[in-house]
């Protein structure tokens, strides 16, 4: 018997390669499923089943194209909704069997309709691991809001209540032994308290998971709802590709490593009106990029940041990116639905730069020349583009808090007149922050590098533990 959690940091996402025998199952797999293709063919096992705990809303699974690759049935649980590939709908305890080992369908509705948890049952029979999807996390459970932006008549007070009833009466009275594997971990969006720990024992998660005290219904529902905040614009359409079906990965690809000459970059970019993405450090793009162009790092929460910058996963997009890096931008992407990337720049800034085309530079200062700046002005504009709990946990005196989650709702705040000192927590939302703008014509905005942490490391600029926030700039 064989279990391998096969984690994706940038997503916070686990998939799960399972082996009893010369049979396999993978749950919850990742877009590009090449990886999973040479682990079966490195151990000489034959994919049976493809289990998917949910609909997914973060990525977009690669359920689709690795049954065609592999001819191993797609497994969800529970659902009515009308799918645009084959898959074998499961019933609540049905029993699936790989190897000498089986797999216990759970339906636990609640984080969305059909989500479900898989129970393995090992090969002398014993229950032994629980893969609990998006419906069980380490130190949290699955949020219960984002069904409702795909099915209009469920709302979050319904989907908790389903929640409720899942975990007690499905999940809490399994042993204390069995260990607990979901499909995220601290990072993700679609849970607000999760441990950076990626499995546990239900026994410990019992002792110390909120969800799972003993509570009223009622008391359970208002906390597990406190704190939700909005999630990123494209996990609506992420779970319609998972739902519908989406461009084969290998396609995707191809189209997206179309190398363009600086000329043919320019083209493009003027005839189809694409987005110019450059995915370099936030510092080698403020020295020179093209303009317009918007910085997202790669280095970064780049999924996340991408999904919410760019609320529409078919933008059109034209990548900027480090030399050799530029099929990883594209899978990337495509992990999170983004499928029409156009090409990129063949090689890259420098490329740009040597035939003579104009760029744009952002001005950045340390946070010394901060700290100089607001001795001489005291009434200097900072902009704090951090969370509003991160800006209400530590602050610069007098700075103004603009999270760039919200980029969109306080676009008509900032004035094009005013220069703004621009700081995040350690220099990468900032610069998306001030491309963004810069790309919407705001020219005065000077980025703080190193960000709030450099700031107070340099113990010049005047700190407080907390303010109230602000509503006008």
């Amino acid at each position: 018997m064989k279990i391998e959690q096969i984690y994706t940091g940038c997503l916070a996402q686990g998939a799960y390669y399972l082996i009893s025998e010369n049979e396999a199952i993978i749950i919850d797999p990742l877009r590009e499923i090449n990886p999973y293709l040479e682990k079966l063919k490195a151990d000489g096992v034959k994919l049976k089943y493809i289990l998917e705990t949910h609909f997914h809303a973060d990525f977009v699974s690669g359920h689709k194209d690795l049954s065609e690759a592999t001819g191993a049935p797609i497994v969800f649980g529970p659902t009515s909704m009308k799918l645009g590939f084959d898959a074998h709908i499961a019933s609540d305890g049905e029993i699936l069997e790989f190897g000498k080992a089986k797999i216990k369908v759970l339906h636990t509705p609640g984080h969305t309709m059909e989500s479900s948890c898989y129970l393995l049952i090992d090969e002398q029979g014993k229950e032994t691991a629980l893969f609990s999807g998006d419906t069980l996390f380490i130190g949290d459970v699955g949020r219960p809001d984002l069904a409702q932006k795909v099915i209009e008549d469920l709302t979050q007070d319904k989907l908790a209540r389903h929640l409720y009833h899942s975990l007690r009466n499905k999940i809490m009275p399994l042993a204390d032994d069995i260990i607990v594997y979901p499909a995220h971990g601290a990072g993700s969006a679609c849970g607000k308290n999760m441990s950076k720990e990626t499995f546990d024992t239900l026994g410990n998660q019992k002792k110390v998971n909120y969800a799972l005290q003993e509570m009223s219904e009622d008391e359970f529902v208002a906390q597990v709802t406190d704190g939700l905040m909005p999630p990123p614009a494209y996990f609506p359409q992420n779970v319609m590709m998972n739902i519908q079906g989406y461009e084969a990965i290998g396609n995707v690809i191809n189209q997206g490593m179309t190398a363009l000459s600086p000329e043919e970059f320019e083209a493009k970019a003027n005839e189809t009106g694409a987005l110019i993405l450059d995915t370099r450090d936030a510092q080698k793009f403020a020295q020179g990029f093209i303009p317009n162009s918007v910085n997202i790092g790669i280095d970064g929460s780049f999924a996340v940041w991408v999904g919410t910058m760019i609320p529409d996963v078919r933008q059109e997009i034209l990548l900027v990116t480090e030399e050799g890096r530029e099929e990883e931008v594209v899978t990337r992407l495509a992990r999170v639905g983004y499928d029409f990337s156009l090409g990129y720049l063949k090689g890259g800034i420098e490329a740009w730069k040597a035939s003579g085309k104009e760029i744009d530079i952002i001005a950045s200062i340390s946070a010394d020349e901060l700290a100089e700046i607001l001795a001489k002005d005291p009434n200097a504009a900072v902009l704090d583009v951090r969370k509003e709990s991160e800006n209400f946990s530590e602050n610069i005196v007098g700075a103004i808090n603009v999270p760039l989650d919200y980029i969109n709702d306080n676009m008509d705040k900032v004035s094009k007149d005013k220069t703004y000192y621009v700081h995040c927590a350690g220099g990468y939302r900032s610069m998306i922050f001030v491309s963004t703008l810069r790309a919407r014509g705001f020219d005065k905005l000077i980025d703080v590098a190193g960000g709030f942490k450099a700031i107070k490391d340099s113990g010049k600029v005047k700190v407080s533990d907390y303010v109230c926030p602000s509503t006008m700039l």
